[in-house]
């Protein structure tokens, strides 16, 4: 007999002791116990939390129910644009393309339920969806973190994810993205100054294209030329 054969028996073996039912019952159960200690604690952090801020309960659930999905739906902004080059995967890109399409979507109708059909009264400081001035500080920005992310693994929503499931790496990175974030806040008021990095101009689509109809169009023609490429793609690198 072979060592690679052997090599198969063994860990054939080990699978099989692995998923005995006595210690698939006995997994479960500290599972459940797990699981409800879990749930106590964020009932109580809860109330805590409502005891701090009229809304500390709220941001508390919200929170957990995020970490919820996040975790198991292995939702990550990083993967979502890296795996159709890395693996040919385009879950996570359509999940991304739906993601702003529908948040997009609830933007705009808050945006129209506050200044009307009209942009006469268009205040940007006060729409919703962070409408911040881009630039070249922009596209520097975002390259620096497309670095960062790729280096670890993921971006920040999945940095947090694998932290709770005790990646040690992402605490590596949960330190730089925090350290970076301070050292981005100094240098704000410097970059500002400058012309060149910062033109202090938002875009808003809808004032760009004339009005909301245009910006529809634009917008989520766009997305639905990008989920189908998405599609075509997956298909394409899966023959």
């Amino acid at each position: 007999m072979s060592e690679t054969t052997q090599t198969k028996i063994k860990r054939t073996g080990r699978r099989r002791e692995a998923v005995k039912p006595e210690e698939r019952k006995k997994k479960q159960l500290i599972q459940r116990i797990i699981g409800v200690i879990a749930v106590i604690l964020v009932i109580f952090m809860a109330i805590f939390a409502q005891g701090i801020n009229q809304k500390g309960a709220f941001i508390v659930l919200i929170g957990v129910g995020f970490g919820y999905v996040l975790q198991r739906s292995r939702f990550c902004l990083t993967a979502a644009i890296r795996d159709p080059f890395l693996t040919g995967g385009t879950e996570l890109t359509k999940a991304l393309i739906i993601l702003l399409a529908v948040s997009s979507f609830l933007y705009m109708g808050i945006n129209m339920a506050k200044f009307g059909l009209g942009l006469e009264t268009l205040n940007l400081k006060l729409a919703a969806g962070y409408i911040k001035p881009v630039g070249l500080h922009t596209a520097i920005g975002a390259f620096l973190f497309g670095i960062g992310a790729v280096i670890a693994g993921g971006c920040a929503s999945g940095t947090l994810m694998r932290i709770g499931e005790g990646f040690t790496q992402q605490w590596i990175a949960i330190i730089f993205f925090v350290t970076g974030t301070i050292i981005g806040k100094f240098l704000m008021p410097i970059v500002k100054k400058s012309s060149v990095l910062y033109t202090g101009k938002a875009i808003f689509l809808p004032s760009l294209f004339g009005g909301w109809l245009g910006a529809v169009i634009v917008h989520f023609g766009l997305l639905f030329a990008l989920y189908i490429a998405a599609d075509k793609w997956s298909r394409r690198k899966q023959k």
